[in-house]
């Protein structure tokens, strides 16, 4: 029977490379997002998914997504948490509502949504958790005290429900993406840009497929023995011991 995948954030970005190379090894995606509705109308047409809008960072509203989701396409089997924002500011001029939204889009979401689906996954002996954090939760960033927070978070979230997890067939594992080409790295100016590669030993960005190769590679059945692992693609940038 085929395998339904959820991908939160999953109509732009390394989201939409996601869904694009879940769908083609043959998953029933569903595509969840949150404001733009054109890039998911778009997305879904193009690629054959669904798409579903509601908040990750809402737990009333992830019950009713799950619930969609599962009454069109059948239970969740596949989860990846990639939904993410950034309110960017230094620590001694963050609002407090910064540091909240981005704490609970980025990090609380994965608890929404695991929460709603562990249960069925435990049922069926078989799930596949993939939360994607980032290089500045392994290694910190100026100006990102919440977003590092919070992607420093995914990672020990990923390593306890791992060993929970372990004996029901459910693996749980976590993806931290370097600098990657997309919309929002491409609006950085280019000077700040060219510096930034500058300090990547590949000397490029990365692209958004090559995080969804990670993804379905972790998803898929020759990785049954790995849980509770951090695979770090940065191209060198910083290298995580």
């Amino acid at each position: 029977m085929t395998k339904v995948a959820l991908v939160t954030g999953g109509t732009r970005g390394i989201g939409r490379a996601i869904s694009e190379r879940l769908a083609k090894d043959g998953y029933r995606v569903a595509a969840n997002y949150a404001g733009n509705d054109e890039a998911a109308t778009k997305c879904a047409a193009e690629l054959g998914i669904k798409a579903y809008k509601w908040d990750v960072g809402d737990y009333d509203q992830c019950e009713e997504g799950i619930a969609a989701v599962t009454r069109d396409l059948g239970p969740v089997d596949v989860l990846v948490n990639n939904a993410g924002i950034t309110r960017d500011a230094t620590l001694h001029r963050m609002t407090r509502q910064q540091w909240d939204d981005v704490i609970r889009v980025d990090l609380t979401s994965a608890f929404n949504l695991c929460r709603l689906t562990i249960e069925g996954m435990r049922d069926r002996n078989f799930g596949r958790i993939v939360n994607i954090s980032s290089i500045n939760g392994q290694k910190g960033q100026i100006g990102q005290v919440n977003y590092s927070a919070a992607k420093a978070g995914l990672i020990g979230f990923t390593k306890a429900l791992a060993q929970e997890s372990a004996k029901k067939g459910i693996t749980v594992n976590v993806v931290c993406p370097g600098y990657i080409d997309t919309e929002m790295v491409q609006a950085v100016p280019e000077k700040v840009l060219e510096s930034i590669i500058a300090t990547i030993p590949v000397g490029r960005l990365g692209s958004a497929a090559e995080i969804a190769a990670c993804v379905a590679f972790l998803c898929g059945p020759e990785s049954g023995f790995i849980t509770g692992a951090t695979l770090t693609a940065n191209g060198a940038q910083y290298i995580a011991g």
